[in-house]
């Protein structure tokens, strides 16, 4: 079973060809971020100071899913060994279930503070700089910096979330803390047109203020103020003192055999699991290249992962309140016992909540075999509504994915981390490091993972065909989401089997994915054809 690096291979109507370089690459989901990562590498940065450069950029060029108010996590390979980085913030301290029903709450809100955890995206960027990089913050941010002072212009992909999100806003949204979302994101009563040229002068200067101070600015100086100040005039729960305690955790990342290669993932708070679950389902049956359109082929996928969401949503959290080891969901026994289930028609699982997300994902390599896999989000969109005066910090909704159940392992509690959505996904092979991947976009990120994976390993994929072959997408119950693309003799076999499917008109609800692996003297990077996806080559 080898992997497949060729570069003529067209499976599908919406195709790129993979790319192809030496010296570094970076596939992001925007063209001025892949290219901000490609400069630090010519000044002589390594992938870590590309992949930043890229984050930061992102945060301007498509703040419809990220922001400096976000969360983050990373895979980064480093001299040959893998790094974890779990960067997602907890829950503030003065929060709790008792506070939330006194205020006539029954359920966490998606809008808002009360879903405003610690943001974590900023001190992802100080720790791995501080521990990875190579160049300064300000040389790192610069770009980023000088599209939010000088402008960018509005991609129709990038419009059409904008608009989006101002519809859901503007309806939703009616309280005086959110008027500074529609001053600094709406200043014209409108969200921009595709061409439009967007500044976000607010956003230059806190940037700037983070790469300065090391961060500092944002947890224990200016900006740290201006969000408690924000916070207590509208009630909120987040303090200064939350701020100023957060750090972000380096993790061993945990990971499964999955053919000729092994499949990493960050540990739980994240939902990585649900993914290396999936696979462990999926390796205990035979696969043969020419499935890869087959019913079969997805039915089995769509199973494996059912099951291994509803694990995950029984005993994923923060892992200080796990109460299930590691060590049993991902064993072999686990896999096997959920393998027996699978029938020959759709089994009902568990009932779960159809989530929506907005994130970023993004990949790097550098020509001394660096690599990173960087994930960064706001939640829902540009998340709770919420951008603190003065700042342009649109602060992330995250902890809505806490249960209001006190029962429950993913319960909110003061300190606490939910359960998170975004993932970040890395390869090696012999215990070497063969390159970065993922898919961003809610609970369709391990979905996402494992379709790729699979076309890779199973179906013999190149990296770019991975990425563009029909997704599914698994909503709940036996709802099943397919792509157009997806031939009309599997849709109706698949419902057959019982799945009910819907034959979406628009793909944008399947993730937005970056893969980049190492062949043998080269680097091959693919980035997603179904929006705004770019890979800068050297």
């Amino acid at each position: 079973m080898n992997l497949n690096f060729s570069g003529l291979e067209v499976s599908y109507p919406t195709h790129r060809f993979p790319a192809y370089g030496r010296k570094g690459m970076v596939a992001t989901s925007n063209a001025f971020a892949a290219q901000a990562g490609l400069d630090m590498l010519k000044k002589g940065g390594n992938a870590v100071d590309a992949a930043l450069a890229a984050a930061a950029c992102l945060t301007v060029c498509e703040p419809t899913a990220n922001g400096i108010g976000g969360d983050a996590f990373a895979i980064v390979a480093f001299k040959g060994k893998l790094y974890g980085l779990n960067a997602s913030g907890p829950a503030p301290q003065a929060i709790s279930l008792e506070a939330l029903r006194e205020r006539g709450y029954t359920e966490i809100p998606r809008y808002g503070f009360v879903p405003v955890n610690v943001p974590g995206a900023p001190a992802a960027w100080v720790a791995l700089a501080k521990r990875f990089g190579r160049l300064s913050l300000e040389e790192v941010f610069a770009p980023a910096v000088d599209y939010a002072e000088n402008g960018y212009p509005v991609s129709p992909v990038l419009s059409h979330f904008w608009q989006r999100s101002f519809e859901i806003y503007s309806k939703n949204l009616k309280g005086e803390e959110f008027q500074t979302w529609f001053s600094t994101f709406a200043p014209e009563g409108r969200t921009p047109r595709a061409g439009e040229v967007v500044r976000l002068p607010d956003h230059a200067r806190t940037l700037s203020l983070i790469a300065q101070t090391q961060g500092e600015a944002f947890y224990r100086g200016e900006l740290a103020e201006r969000i408690d100040a924000f916070s207590r005039q509208h009630g909120g729960f987040l303090r200064a003192e939350d701020l100023a305690a957060f750090q972000p955790e380096w993790v061993e990342p945990v990971g499964t055999k999955f053919g000729p290669v092994e499949v990493w993932e960050i540990p739980p708070n994240g939902q990585g699991i649900v993914a290396l679950m999936a696979l462990n389902i999926l390796r205990g049956f035979d696969f043969a290249p020419e499935e890869k359109h087959s019913a079969r082929a997805y039915h089995l996928q769509i199973e494996a992962l059912k099951l291994a969401f509803a694990e995950a949503q029984r005993h994923v959290t923060d892992a200080r309140h796990m109460q299930a080891s590691l060590e049993y969901l991902l064993s072999e026994e686990w896999a096997e016992e959920k393998r027996k289930l699978i029938r020959e028609d759709a089994l009902l699982p568990p009932p779960t909540e159809e989530i929506k997300g907005g994130t970023v994902y993004l990949c790097t390599a550098d020509g001394e075999g660096n690599m990173v896999s960087f994930i960064q989000s706001n939640y829902m969109g540009f998340g709770s509504g919420l951008v603190v005066p003065g700042t342009g910090i649109a602060l992330h909704n995250r902890g809505h994915n806490f249960s209001f159940d006190p029962n429950h392992v993913n319960c909110l509690a003061p300190g606490k981390r939910p359960y998170h959505t975004i993932i970040p996904g890395f390869l090696t092979r012999d215990g070497q490091p063969l390159g970065p991947f993922g898919v961003m976009g809610g609970f369709m990120q391990p979905q996402g993972h494992v379709q790729v994976v699979m076309n890779l390993v199973r179906f013999g994929h190149n990296p770019q065909a991975a990425l563009d072959a029909p997704r599914f997408q698994w909503i709940k119950g036996n709802q099943v989401h397919l792509e157009q693309t997806m031939s009309e003799a599997v849709v109706q076999q698949l419902a057959a089997l019982g799945h009910e499917v819907t034959v979406t008109e628009h793909n944008v609800g399947y993730g937005r994915g970056q893969v980049i692996l190492r062949a043998e003297d080269a680097l091959v990077g693919a980035t997603e054809s179904r929006v705004d996806g770019a890979v800068a080559v050297w």
